[in-house]
């Protein structure tokens, strides 16, 4: 973009530069915002159709409220990206979603105006609904204003929000819906603006409150004049079921119209209790090709906004989201009790095929986790194979299902979890890093993690054919290009694999990698680096007690690797194997650390984390094989690392 297009976008460094333009400034403020929004996210890659809609909405909110005293929480949080442009953070745009740059989504510790931090989606109401009554309680006039797109208002907790602040009114809580998919909105035009004033002013308000005083005298009266104003307002707007929450409904307006939105935000300010704006927009507005195909520009690589996205090459590699869809439809085939259900991740979790081909048997359930994993346990308990497709991350959301309605009942519930481990770009709200740990110790569960393509497609089956509930974690992206048997082969059920056989040398200890799923790669390369025994372990739950007591019996030391949190995981499941067969040998435990590992490239995060080969191999070389100085004292601490690691080394030293 040329410094001529954007003179007046570079004047704004704060919401309080914002405020001080007239409504014509606005308008050509907007244009400027929706060009940077793409040429910035072209560069990048991010979120783009849903930031492409959301342009005016920002504005009018940054100019009406007194941001950031007054809060504004935004969900989900990848439409904010207009947001973050105005409050300070234009200049750090190209480092957007880079490592140590610009999160992708709000975060408190970023900037002052992400008041809330939200990448998961439904929570908006909830966050902003405590921020009102914490407002009310320390006696100040802020405003609180959740702005929630609809597939968020699709998840159960935004509606337990709205029926707990419907009985609250003396707050200022505001709560925007974002319609951009919403068939039943109408048409806006002069009529829905002229309506969506009258019924946010004063007046309006007023004259609603002087008829329940005057009419509740006479009950039958008051419900009259009830029904006549729902049906009066229900012929042009869907304001029933909000109404009935206790709601004062406002809407819809149009939310790409600056002449609507702000005198609108205006009038509602004025008004005391729950607020509720419904604003229709336009994915990818302003820019022709993501209007026409707002999920290709969702979440879009970097690509010329002159040409566009274009068709992805087929790589050499295939993605473990697509060996999953492949093995769904081929199972489906095979087993017609099959059911395949996402909560609202179709093309993300590879389930577009199957969705053709068995549109009997596909259920996106909306951005409901909770309702996903139940629903399955429903399906099961009448003999139905229902297959969850889910991300690592999402299904911390549906915790208790998992256990009380699956596991408790040791259901047939197969769930295939994508994005285990770091994910890159969507950072640490995103990451599947604790699966491991939160599944392992739930009853009745078999857990496994896959190693390579081929073996992905051998754990499903294995899973499919489990009866009870079994999961396989798989990462994001390509696997290492492993050849695929098209057969609906199992494994045997808990047991793991010698993949390298470390041979005698002298007096050198004897090392045992224990690696699991996406690790085994990297823990086979400082193997042989090493010359340390590998095996791929396969299974977490049941862990292959067996193999871990023939390494045991072998090797001087035992080194586990995962791509999941130390923690509670796969290293502790050997620990505690061992320990039960009465089993002490020095331990290392490698994996990712106790705290949030924020977002960048999947490659320099584990490089970050010693997770790739030569961190791995440093790891062990520094733990077990580097001579100590005879003169050190023993009481003095020993660095075991070169230089700062996020690796967490665990287990008993073993000084030689």
């Amino acid at each position: 973009m040329s410094d001529s297009s954007n003179n007046l976008l570079k004047t704004i460094n704060s919401p309080a530069d914002l405020r001080r333009l007239d409504r014509h400034q606005l308008h050509s403020l907007a244009v400027e915002l929706r060009a940077f929004v793409l040429e910035s996210v072209a560069k990048t890659g991010g979120h783009l159709s849903s930031n492409l809609g959301t342009v005016e909405l920002t504005i009018a909110l940054h100019h009406v409220f007194n941001t950031p005293y007054d809060r504004i929480v935004w969900d989900v949080g990848h439409q904010t990206y207009p947001h973050k442009i105005l409050t300070g953070r234009r200049e750090r745009m190209p480092s957007l979603r880079q490592l140590d740059g610009l999160s992708g989504f709000p975060k408190r510790d970023e900037s002052e105006y992400d008041s809330f931090g939200t990448a998961h989606s439904s929570t908006s109401i909830s966050a902003a609904l405590g921020m009102a009554v914490a407002a009310k309680q320390k006696k100040e006039q802020r405003h609180s204003i959740a702005v929630i797109g609809d597939g968020a208002m699709s998840a159960g907790m935004a509606f337990e929000a709205l029926n707990n602040a419907g009985v609250m009114h003396d707050i200022n809580l505001l709560v925007i819906l974002n319609d951009n998919d919403m068939s039943i909105s109408p048409p806006v035009g002069a009529l829905n603006r002229y309506l969506a004033r009258l019924m946010s002013g004063q007046f309006y308000a007023a004259a609603k409150q002087v008829g329940r005083s005057v009419l509740g005298v006479a009950p039958p009266l008051l419900e009259l004049a009830k029904k006549i104003e729902e049906h009066a307002k229900g012929m042009v707007v869907p304001a029933t079921l909000f109404e009935e929450f206790g709601f004062n409904y406002i809407g819809p307006i149009d939310g790409h119209d600056l002449e609507s939105l702000i005198p609108t935000l205006h009038n509602i300010k004025a008004l005391r209790g729950p607020q509720f704006l419904h604003v229709v927009t336009k994915k990818g507005q302003g820019y022709k090709l993501a209007e026409a195909d707002p999920v290709l520009y969702h979440g879009a690589v970097k690509f010329d906004p002159a040409i566009g996205i274009k068709p992805a090459s087929v790589p050499a590699k295939k993605a473990y989201t697509q060996i999953f869809g492949e093995w769904l439809c081929d199972m489906a085939t095979a087993d017609k009790r099959l059911v395949g259900i996402t909560p609202a991740m179709r093309e993300g979790s590879g389930m577009v095929e199957f969705e053709k081909r068995f549109p009997g048997r596909y259920f996106d359930v909306g951005i409901a986790e909770q309702h996903a994993v139940t629903f399955a346990a429903g399906l099961a308990c009448e003999g139905q194979k229902p297959v969850v497709a889910i991300y690592s991350t999402f299904l911390q959301r549906a915790y208790d299902q998992l256990i009380h309605d699956v596991a408790l009942q040791n259901l047939d519930v197969t769930f295939a979890l994508d994005r285990a481990g770091l994910v890159g770009a969507d950072g640490a709200t995103h990451a599947g890093n604790y699966d491991i740990a939160y599944l392992r110790c739930i009853p009745n569960m078999v857990v496994m993690a896959a190693s390579d393509e081929n073996e992905c497609r051998q754990m499903l089956t294995t899973a499919f054919n489990y009866p009870g509930p079994a999961s396989v974690r798989y990462p994001r992206g390509s696997g290492i290009g492993a050849a695929i048997d098209t057969a609906l082969n199992e494994l045997p059920l808990g047991k793991g694999e010698v993949r390298r056989e470390s041979t005698a040398s002298g007096t050198a200890p004897r090392i045992a990698i224990c690696a699991f799923g996406s690790m085994v790669a990297p823990s086979l390369a400082a193997a042989e680096e090493l010359n340390a025994t590998l095996a791929n372990m396969r299974f977490i739950k049941p862990i292959d007690s067996e193999l871990l007591r023939h390494l045991a019996e072998r090797h001087d030391s035992i080194v586990t690797v995962e791509e999941g949190a130390i923690m509670g995981g796969a290293g502790s499941a050997c620990a505690e194997a061992l320990s039960a067969m009465g089993i002490t040998k020095p331990l290392l435990h490698l994996g990712l650390p106790d705290q949030f590992i924020d977002h960048g490239d999947p490659a320099k995060l584990l490089e970050r984390c010693g997770l790739d080969a030569k961190g791995i191999a440093a790891s062990i070389q520094t733990r077990f094989l580097t001579p100590i100085d005879p003169s050190a004292s023993l009481d003095e601490p020993i660095d075991h690392q070169q230089e700062p690691r996020l690796v967490v080394n665990n287990g008993t030293l073993n000084r030689r």
